[in-house]
């Protein structure tokens, strides 16, 4: 039998003691807040603008709603859909569910009608905690022929005052029907949560779809103890203090922001500020109102705080890290952020089916770049996990040698809900086939190439769009990137970027195409490059090389 060159986790050497250490993580999302209400039942839990939550306050108006749900019908085991933007309302709900012993089902607030019938008759959903806007505009008749049979709305300009118009730019919505209950109205009832139903370790805590930029999402069973694990591990792995403040910058229904935010900070007795949606001037006052201790966000984030021209070293000087996951962080964005702002950006790495970060840049870390490729390295795997790099037949290759990146923990989860095909497909022997290509140096840097599926072939060469983009983000002008390939009648594929400006710069296509070309392999280039005021995105910033491809075909 062949021995694994990745079971001896040579990434443990760039690991302190306390990063290494044990750990011991609660046995539920719920035991980690319940604890967090023993330690400090008045430390806020939730700042929202100028409104306030202590964890007294929290645990009582979610077990208000615990009980109604019970009371209503929802048993142990039943889904509950929560489609709400970063609010208190959404902590509130999703601590109700779990204390009414359900599973929560996170869906996205952007998401049309048809998304929205997939998410609730894929999982069976029992209860739809969402926004009264949304549910008197189209989702009272989206639910109508769905499994859904209570609805809980809320106005999420409640349990503030002093929303900014930029973000909170709605009025309340007076309800049409007597369909749908208030939740801050059923929360403030006094209701006793229902007893017996405390979820365990193996419990599913929640089924979370997949962004869907590519096929129908499928929704990655997270249970308990995978959450648990990974915010206690960011807890000791990170050092921020007790009680600090994390900023919800990524949004709390995907995974990264569950887990590095809300998650994190209830295992840290800490406070969450929340702001709504991504804004970044909105964004910049709350760092100076709220002083956080740590963040994290897609790339595209760090961008535009960056190119925002009221940005300045103080809006940054509290926070103790900084993290990026859930896309890409070019080196050059890197330097430029820590030259103008100060803090270094930690990179990070993971997916929804490995409940957020499986490998991180340590604190007190820089990420190396590898000189060949001139990719930043996303990290190193956690002392519990084993990262692999394997060929298309499963089988390893060396260190330095690129391939698919393959990833067995504690932080996996199961499988797919409903799905035993997708599960044996992607979870063989229960390791993490992540269709990510990527390789790791000899001391346990792990470096991500690109997805196996955005691979371009030009002339029988392989070009991977996140080399070119990296490229591009060394041009001074350049806010965003994409590159993708598309049809060529010589080359079989070619190079087109996408690109949009800094506030206030300057520069023709012919120019950006130079600048790769003098960088760049011949066949690397990109031969055709357009400028566009935004890239479209994801809601969690990933950049969406899916539409900019259909793009392609449709002009």
């Amino acid at each position: 039998m062949t021995t694994s060159i990745y079971a001896a986790r040579p990434w443990l050497g760039q690991l302190s003691e306390a990063q290494r250490a044990p750990v011991t993580p609660a046995d539920s999302v719920l035991h980690a807040f319940r604890a967090a209400v023993r330690t400090a039942p008045d430390r806020t839990a939730v700042a929202y603008f100028d409104g306030r939550l202590s964890y007294r306050e929290l645990d009582a108006l979610s077990d208000s709603v615990a009980g109604h749900l019970a009371a209503r019908g929802l048993e142990r085991g039943d889904r509950a859909a929560l489609m709400l933007q970063n609010s208190p309302h959404f902590v509130i709900g999703l601590l109700a569910a779990y204390k009414a012993g359900a599973t929560v089902v996170p869906v996205n607030p952007m998401y049309k009608s048809g998304e929205v019938t997939h998410v609730l008759h894929d999982a069976d959903v029992t209860a739809l905690i969402c926004s009264d806007r949304a549910w008197e505009t189209y989702l009272r008749e989206t639910a109508a022929d769905s499994p859904v049979r209570i609805v809980l709305t809320a106005c999420e300009l409640d349990l503030q005052t002093r929303g900014d118009e930029r973000v909170l730019k709605f009025e309340r919505v007076e309800p049409q029907a007597e369909d749908a209950d208030d939740l801050l109205t059923v929360a403030r009832q006094g209701n006793a949560a229902p007893e017996g139903r405390d979820p365990g370790p193996d419990d599913i805590a929640l089924i979370s779809y997949t962004s869907g930029t590519s096929g129908t999402p499928k929704g990655a069973t997270n249970l308990h103890r995978n959450i648990a694990y990974n915010a206690e591990r960011q807890r000791t792995g990170l050092g921020i203090p007790e009680g600090a403040t994390y900023f919800g910058l990524a949004p709390l229904f995907h995974i990264t922001g569950m887990v590095c935010q809300l998650v994190s900070s209830f295992a840290n007795a800490g406070t969450l500020a929340l702001a709504y949606r991504f804004e970044a001037g909105v964004v910049l006052d709350a760092f100076a109102e709220h002083r956080p201790a740590y963040t994290v966000g897609p790339s595209t984030a760090f961008m535009a705080l960056a190119a925002h021209p009221a940005a300045t070293r103080a809006h940054f000087a509290s926070f103790d890290s900084i993290s990026s996951g859930g896309a890409p962080v070019p080196p050059a964005l890197v330097e430029k952020f820590r030259t103008a702002f100060g803090p270094y950006i930690h990179n990070g790495y993971g997916l929804t089916e490995c409940t957020a970060p499986c490998a991180t840049v340590p604190p007190g870390k820089e990420a190396p770049v590898d000189p060949a490729s001139g990719t930043l390295a996303v990290g190193v795997p956690g002392p519990d996990s084993v990262v692999r790099i394997v060929d298309d037949l499963g089988q390893e290759v060396p260190f330095g040698e690129q391939g698919e990146i393959a990833v067995r923990g504690p932080q996996v989860v199961p499988g797919y809900w409903k799905r035993p095909d997708a599960t044996a497909e992607t979870f063989p022997d229960g390791e993490l086939r992540t269709g990510d290509i990527g390789f790791m140096d000899a001391d346990g840097w792990l470096y991500v190439v690109d997805r196996k599926k955005d691979m371009i072939n030009a002339s029988g060469f392989k070009v991977w769009p996140r080399e070119v983009e990296d490229v591009l983000y060394t041009h001074e002008a350049v806010r965003e990137a994409a590159v993708v390939g598309v049809p060529d009648p010589y080359r079989g594929e070619t190079v087109r970027a996408y690109v949009s400006l800094r506030p206030g710069a300057s520069v023709g296509p012919d120019e950006l195409a130079a600048h790769c070309k003098e960088r760049l392999a011949a066949y690397k280039y990109p031969r055709e490059v357009e400028i566009l005021p935004e890239l479209p995105k994801t809601t969690s910033g990933k950049i969406l090389r899916r539409e900019l491809r259909s793009r392609e075909r449709t002009d």
